[in-house]
């Protein structure tokens, strides 16, 4: 198809809830003249109040100027019939995220719209392919997928069905980034790139759960200080564990009941028992009273390290120097520093007869036995270096530690700068293993051609926030370490959950 040009079009947007009124408001402010239709008797009316009133607040803080505000109003128009939406040159609609409802709603507006107007959706989870069947020019329809709040995040993802023509889709993409988005193209798979990316990390966080590995308080506060703005558990209770759980269903279902996205028993538990997050005062943490939301990590005290006979660094690349780095400013009071040991095939600090290892994957029992030593304890991997002075950091013990190394192992991750906090003997323990299967996510999202690695680093972090793309972790992690982590899981487990993308293990036998 050759669509209308969009650029300074009229636009129509059907459905006057929160994501279409903010997609109204972006448009309007982009220069467009907008129409404003929902099904329901006065919500584009509604709608058009309270955009009204948040215009007026942004004035009010400085945030935009006056004429801004009022010329983005005046430009949109709310209807009280579709039928009136004739002329248009681009349709988004925003409805409730139902098949048929969208596709009685797409077929309706193929009978109003002339052949060449551009229709899209803002699904987030619906089969783009799915909703053009049955339309007379199914080339047209487009995914144009927002984010929320729609005003502030940059966003979009620009979804492609069997069907979809690729110049309706770069149309659709060039309009988003004339309205200050960030677009990334993307094929209509189930969740798309971020819905599908992320999954993992709610996944795993519910998994250590259900093992009993650690409290919620621990494993958020781990993976805060891998840089997320908020822990897995926080994240859940904030979107509702009924759409959280809803979501990954609908992932399972589509993709066949793959294990990789199996819902969680815990989860489900939560949302049967009311336990919904802050829209019901309770999900992992409790919202209300005085203590709201997850309470703070708590301080403990180390033993400073006992005086060792012999430490040195064991491995190769960042981690590695930052633990050397770190020795050495913890054994300086003492007048010597750590040897280095680059060949020895593990990560970590040999201290006397005692290890402390960075994790591969495999528990502290399977590390005691295969450096035949009792004394072990494993490490998560730290992400940023050097780790910021108190950054949690998850550990955990071999069974048959004595009493002196488990006192002794916390105590030395607190010298090199970290609040260690213990979790039971669980593979990969908590960053390691969440950051391992988000890569593992994106290169099976790229295997399969639903998007590029550059877009899915760039959905990840506009769209949820991540401190970092998935490719960019892979970046400062050999290919060939994430693999053997997964693969280690995946023997522990037995399972296919952990399985290797043969796009990660091309990368890894590449490198």
């Amino acid at each position: 198809m050759t669509p209308r040009p969009l650029q300074g079009g009229r636009v129509l947007v059907v459905g006057a809830g929160i994501m279409g009124a903010g997609i109204a408001q972006v448009a309007a402010q982009a220069g467009h003249a907008v129409a404003l239709f929902d099904a329901r008797p006065g919500a584009a009316q509604q709608a058009m109040a309270r955009l009204g009133a948040t215009l007026e607040g942004l004035v009010a803080k400085g945030k935009l100027a006056a004429d801004v505000a009022a010329a983005t109003l005046s430009r949109i128009e709310p209807l009280v019939a579709l039928e009136e939406s004739s002329g248009v040159d681009l349709v988004i609609e925003a409805i409730v995220e139902d098949l048929a409802a969208k596709q009685t709603l797409l077929r309706q507006l193929e009978s109003l719209v002339g052949a060449d107007c551009v229709l899209a959706t803002n699904t987030s989870s619906i089969s783009v392919t799915a909703m053009a069947h049955g339309l007379q020019h199914p080339g047209r329809l487009v995914g144009m997928h927002f984010f929320n709040p729609v005003p502030l995040m940059k966003l979009v993802e620009v979804v492609s069905g069997l069907h979809t023509d690729e110049t309706a889709a770069a149309a659709v993409f060039e309009l988003a980034r004339q309205w200050g988005k960030t677009p990334v193209h993307a094929r209509s798979t189930p969740g798309f790139i971020v819905n599908r990316i992320a999954r993992p990390y709610y996944a795993e966080t519910l998994a250590l759960l259900h093992e009993q590995a650690a409290t919620p308080q621990v494993l958020d506060g781990c993976l805060r200080a891998a840089g997320f703005r908020m822990g897995p558990c926080e994240l859940m209770d904030l979107i509702g564990h009924d759409t959280n759980f809803a979501v990954t269903q609908a992932v399972y279902e589509a993709n066949f009941q793959d294990k990789r996205y199996q819902p969680s028993l815990v989860q489900r538990d939560m949302v049967e028992g009311g336990l919904l997050g802050r829209k019901s005062g309770r999900g992992f943490y409790r919202y209300q009273g005085e203590a709201v939301g997850a309470p703070a990590l708590p301080v403990a005290l180390h033993d400073a390290p006992v005086s060792a006979g012999a430490v040195s660094v064991h491995g190769q690349g960042a981690i590695a120097d930052a633990l050397e780095a770190a020795a050495a400013a913890t054994l300086a009071p003492q007048g010597w520093g750590p040897g280095r040991v680059l060949d020895s095939g593990w990560c970590g600090l040999a201290i006397d007869g005692a290890r402390l290892v960075l994790t591969d994957g495999r528990t502290a029992a399977e590390m005691a036995r295969v450096l035949d030593c009792l004394d072990v304890a494993v490490f998560d991997r730290p992400v940023r270096l050097p780790p910021a002075r108190g950054a949690a950091l998850a550990f955990t013990l071999a069974p048959k530690a004595g009493a002196g190394w488990r006192s002794q192992a916390p105590a030395w991750l607190a010298a090199l700068g970290f609040a260690p906090l213990r979790l039971a003997d669980t593979p990969g323990l908590v960053v390691a293993r969440t950051l391992a299967m988000l890569i593992n996510e994106a290169a099976d999202a790229v295997q399969q051609g639903v998007c590029a690695p550059d877009a899915a680093d760039a959905a990840m972090k506009l769209g949820v926030n991540y401190p970092a793309g998935p490719f960019e972790w892979l970046a400062d992690w050999h290919a060939g370490e994430v693999v053997r982590l997964l693969d280690a899981l995946d023997a522990h487990h037995r399972g296919e959950r952990y399985r290797v993308s043969p796009w990660l293990r091309r990368a890894a036998d590449a490198a």
